[in-house]
């Protein structure tokens, strides 16, 4: 099979831009220094709304830096429904595989136009032998997103509806909004719609609509044409009852080179903090 993102458009990738510098595999290089791994690319693509970077059944080839966009891992069952796994956001690295002969058991498709910048295979073992900290970076990520994914099926299999939405909002938003150094809004639009969140979620989209107008009714959230508002982010921690610690990464704010806050809302990082 051949992947959408070898039939995509190239673009060229600014690095000193490249959201794989705030949350990604670039993050262990300063602003004003050429992170390694862009010596050792290949083409960067990019990809229109709908399109699959891969599907299932397809040989791993290298890894992708989400550097702009969503992205969704699902897979599909006989019947034609869609489970959603998880939403990589900008910084993402996708498609990683120790194993050359393994074919993936998932499809990646963007929710939105999305760039990636691609390092193929065996360019990928000499970044790792020049720089054995980028393996461990590249653990460390790996690992953070197993570690999500044990949240969700958590979620799936003991949470109510109500619960398993709200967890999947609060994930998002801390994940998305950590990026955005010194702005402290509780607003945000994000390329979901309702069925997507019942992908998600196992829910139907009936579900997920009475669950999202109980909780606007509620004072809790507001989420209407794709734009997340947050209303009360203690109820909102108290309602998904998600491990605090799965956030952790997201949620410990860290000081930058201006010396300005960087992460995500104080009052959520607040409530996050309490509830561990």
């Amino acid at each position: 099979m051949t992947s959408s993102i070898k039939r995509s458009i190239s673009i060229p990738v600014d690095c000193d831009a490249c959201a794989a510098r705030v949350d990604g595999l670039c993050a262990l290089y300063r602003a004003n220094v050429l992170p390694l791994p862009a010596r050792f690319r290949a083409a960067d693509k990019r990809l229109k709304a709908g399109e699959d970077v891969f599907g299932a059944g397809e040989t791993f080839d290298g890894i992708y830096n989400l550097v702009e966009g969503w992205v969704a891992l699902y897979t599909l069952l006989d019947d034609g429904r869609r489970q959603i796994l998880h939403f990589g956001l900008p910084g993402a690295v996708i498609g990683f595989q120790p194993d050359s002969r393994a074919t993936t058991t998932y499809g990646v498709q963007a929710l939105m136009d999305a760039t990636f910048c691609f390092i193929p295979r065996d360019n990928l073992v000499r970044l790792v032998r020049e720089c054995p900290e980028i393996a461990m970076r590249l653990a460390s990520l790996m690992s953070r997103d197993r570690s999500l994914s044990f949240g969700h099926l958590t979620s799936i299999g003991r949470h109510s509806a109500r619960e398993r939405v709200s967890q999947l909002l609060l994930e998002l938003f801390i994940r998305y909004r950590s990026q955005w150094p010194g702005h402290l809004i509780e607003e945000l639009r994000m390329p979901l719609t309702q069925e997507l969140i019942g992908d998600a979620t196992g829910l139907t989209g009936v579900h997920v609509n009475r669950v999202l107008r109980e909780l606007k009714r509620d004072g809790i959230v507001e989420f209407q044409y794709r734009r997340l508002r947050i209303l009360d982010p203690d109820k909102l921690v108290q309602v998904a009852k998600i491990d605090p610690h799965l956030l952790a990464p997201w949620v410990r704010t860290q000081e930058d080179g201006d010396g300005t806050r960087a992460g995500p809302h104080p009052q959520l990082v607040r409530a996050t903090r309490a509830a561990a």
